[in-house]
């Protein structure tokens, strides 16, 4: 974390020198302490420093003690995003210590709409993030609309080290200049298919609607019983694909997976789901279930910003305040899901409770690691 403050120490201030009374590099770590404590909108944030202003000043100078929430928030929208992008990418390198794994690392990339960013006269700011398997985010971009995803994945997968990684997305990143980019950075792929791809979804269906074919492919059923209901999972995945026509539009194709969830609710009412995927990798169903069952992280990441950090309750319209606050909230989301805050394990949002009772203690505790 020492490393980490040195860092936000450098950030540059376009502000004129003789009119400044706050340190950028101040505002940036209260805003980052005061989220970790339970402090969600610019309000919060200024009454959290102004309860712990002695014990801020452990870390920050706060030359002129804490700032206006109206000051917080002015400044917050000048501090570039791409400096606080860096600073979460070095947050994550320091994380990432299974490189040489045996087992290939998931990386789920998907877009979520910052609700409170949005009103008549604007649209909401849609950040498209990449998730791992552990529950870390490990990089974001930001665009005007859900649309501009297929734009922002391959911006995305540039500021990464994916080479090894398997890349998930939903049906809005199946793409073939995706799949091109993925794979000439040494990554391999499980991409779902919709509308979207009319022709190769269709081609697929019929091919898993045939039983004689699909008696043939890589099988994998997997039954879980919760709240009452159970749920009946299917994987199908075959590498016999010379009769597609697509194939050689997508980059490293080597098969393509059925899936297929049957839930039985308590009064015996059956729901069946059938989804269908293309993928650079080759016969390996227990693989193809875990790529498949783990893109669930990034949704749950989003939960959590939207449930643990009320980010669609939070009405900040200007732009990059708003996208360098989803920054801070997932540097946190990172940091609380390594530590511990008491005896036993508690949840991400009682862990930012707790932090808020006791910020001394807790922040203390996170600066020493």
């Amino acid at each position: 974390m020492k490393a980490l403050l040195d860092y936000v120490s450098t950030v540059t201030d376009s502000r004129q020198k003789k009119k400044v009374l706050h340190k950028m590099m101040d505002i940036i770590m209260l805003v980052f302490f005061a989220t970790l404590a339970e402090a969600d909108d610019w309000v919060e944030i200024e009454v959290f420093g102004n309860e712990h202003v002695d014990f801020l000043r452990n870390y920050l100078e706060l030359p002129h003690g804490i700032p206006s929430h109206d000051t917080i928030q002015r400044v917050f929208a000048i501090v570039p995003p791409e400096f606080l992008e860096n600073f979460q990418k070095k947050w994550n390198e320091m994380l990432n210590s299974d490189e040489g794994s045996k087992i290939k690392r998931l990386l789920a990339i998907d877009g979520k709409t910052q609700r409170g960013n949005g009103n008549k006269n604007q649209k909401a700011n849609h950040i498209v993030s990449a998730v791992d398997e552990k529950g870390f985010c490990l990089g974001q971009k930001r665009v005007e609309e859900k649309t501009n995803e297929i734009k922002a994945i391959p911006e995305l997968l540039d500021c990464l080290n994916i080479k090894g990684t398997i890349i998930t997305t939903d049906a809005m990143g199946t793409q073939t200049a995706i799949v091109k980019k993925i794979r000439r950075k040494h990554a391999d792929y499980v991409l779902a298919l919709k509308a979207n791809q009319g022709n190769l979804l269709e081609d697929v269906k019929l091919y898993f609607s045939d039983r004689e074919f699909l008696e043939n492919c890589a099988y994998k059923k997997k039954v879980e019983k919760a709240r009452g209901k159970i749920e009946k999972r299917e994987y199908w995945q075959t590498g016999d694909i010379a009769w597609l026509s697509q194939r050689k539009e997508w980059t490293g194709l080597r098969s393509i997976i059925m899936t297929r969830n049957t839930v039985t609710g308590k009064e015996g009412k059956v729901s069946v789901e059938e989804r269908y995927f293309i993928s650079s990798l080759p016969l390996g169903i227990e693989e193809i279930e875990r790529a498949v069952r783990g893109h669930w992280m990034v949704e749950s990441y989003h939960w959590h910003l939207d449930v643990t950090f009320r980010e669609d309750g939070n009405h900040t319209l200007e732009k990059k305040s708003s996208y360098n606050l989803n920054i801070i909230r997932k540097l946190a989301i990172n940091i609380l899901k390594l530590i511990e805050v008491g005896n036993k394990p508690m949840s991400l949002k009682k862990k930012r409770y707790a932090i808020g009772t006791n910020p001394e203690r807790h922040l203390k505790k996170i600066m020493e690691m």
